[in-house]
């Protein structure tokens, strides 16, 4: 059942926040502050209702706003039923403010849309907003598990949700085809829509600008696009998560970027800036475009030391895209790639050989090593004559009439034809065939 008012709300200059509203899809949660505006925060899928916690609270508290919370208790995308059930309680804080700014990303950014008319908003700051997550109004498949036809018919942003009296911000990616999809829709319904884009940081805009004192401008701050702009570059110049997310999404698509990102800038990251997979992709991009330095690596907290490999004249084994396999210095992975790569890089790539059934083993400073792995997919070397730890296993080599297969335990090596390789349980396919060159 919705929960009633609380009209001591109202008295004193500072007191707890409270639930003035709640169903099965919202909380909605009043902070009062001391500000002459009141701001609409909504959550999203990830910041969705726990206890009495608001989204963005700690930045909206420094300034000490007035803050109406809404948050949601399920992936329901902010259901109209619920909403205007919600008008009731909300209404007698509403009237009291004169500037009533929303603000919310994804999710929350399209409840900040869809409902400023209904909240009579004066400004509209949402980051990666949707158009609508019904599977028959968008092409983005994303969200279309959540799209419950009773909750969210004829929910997408439409022309009576818009008020010719609320000015309507959108911060996105357009190279992010997914959300530009939803912004060019939404842009049809609002031609005087102002746009400030943040290239390369996919549906990460909101964490990327995390900023106390630009979500004050956001929210005070006359409409100024280069002041935004200004303000916006300060905050991704300081934000370690910016550079971690472009250089994350920037991999497959623009991976030359990546090396004017490491020549203009001074990075210093610590070793433990990129998860293990992400430095893998990273080393992989860096090793098949180009000669990678150790300058490169370091900037990027990638560490490696680096022998002198011995390459072995034949016998070096290929998967069926004609990639070389190789072991990576860098990862400690097994992977594989393209013969000029391996030629460039061959201080950081050192080929796989074979001739027989036996342990896979790599040469380097004229010593033997085994490669072996344990059961988290962790890879290590070991020197030929010295003991394995207990709980690591050699990857052996089986040789068959016309091919050879890599296995680890019952799991058989399998490459893609990106050349990253992965141990599966599969029957032996095509793609766990190597043959030698």
């Amino acid at each position: 059942m919705p929960v009633p008012l609380a009209q001591s709300l109202f008295f004193g200059s500072r007191m707890d926040k409270q639930i003035i509203f709640e169903d099965e899809h919202i909380r909605v949660i009043f902070l009062k502050g001391t500000s002459s505006e009141l701001v609409i925060s909504f959550g999203d899928l990830i910041s969705r209702a726990k206890g009495l916690s608001i989204n963005a609270e700690k930045s909206l508290m420094k300034y000490d706003y007035n803050v109406l919370g809404i948050m949601p208790k399920l992936k329901s995308w902010f259901p109209q039923a619920s909403m205007q059930q919600m008008m009731e309680s909300v209404q007698p804080i509403l009237d009291q403010f004169a500037s009533i700014i929303g603000y919310g990303g994804s999710m929350g950014g399209y409840a900040t849309i869809k409902y400023a008319k209904l909240l009579n908003m004066k400004r509209v700051i949402a980051f990666v907003p949707q158009f609508s997550i019904d599977p028959q109004q968008v092409e983005d498949r994303r969200y279309a598990e959540f799209f419950d036809v009773n909750l969210n018919r004829d929910m997408q942003i439409q022309s009576n949700d818009v008020s010719a009296g609320t000015e309507y911000i959108v911060v996105y990616d357009p190279y992010y085809k997914e959300d530009r999809e939803h912004y060019l829709k939404i842009k049809k319904i609002i031609p005087a829509l102002h746009t400030l884009k943040l290239p390369f940081t996919g549906h990460d805009a909101l964490a990327v600008l995390a900023s106390s004192s630009l979500l004050n401008d956001f929210i005070r701050h006359p409409y100024d696009q280069g002041y935004f702009y200004q303000q916006m570059r300060s905050v991704k110049k300081n934000s370690k998560f910016y550079y971690r997310t472009v250089i994350a999404n920037l991999m497959s698509r623009h991976s030359a970027a990546l090396g004017r990102i490491l020549r203009n800038n001074e990075l210093h990251l610590d070793d433990q800036y990129f998860d293990a997979n992400l430095k893998q992709l990273i080393t992989r991009v860096m090793l098949s475009k180009r000669q990678v330095t150790e300058q490169d690596l370091q900037k990027l907290g990638i560490k490696v030391n680096l022998p002198i490999s011995q390459l072995e004249a034949s016998g070096e084994l290929q998967d069926r895209f004609g990639q070389h396999l190789v072991f990576n210095l860098i990862s400690h992975k097994l992977e594989s790639y393209r013969v000029d790569a391996v030629q460039l890089n061959n201080k950081y790539l050192i080929s796989i050989h074979a001739k027989s059934s036996g342990i896979v083993k790599i040469v380097i400073n004229a010593e033997r090593y085994i490669v072996a792995m344990n059961d988290r997919r962790v890879m290590k070397l070991f020197k030929e004559d010295d003991a394995l730890s207990t709980d690591m296993s050699p990857i052996l080599i089986k040789k068959y009439t016309d091919y050879f297969v890599l296995s680890y335990k019952q799991l058989n090596l399998h490459s893609d034809e990106h050349g990253v390789c992965s141990f599966t349980e599969n029957s032996t396919q095509d793609a766990e065939k190597f043959k030698t060159i």
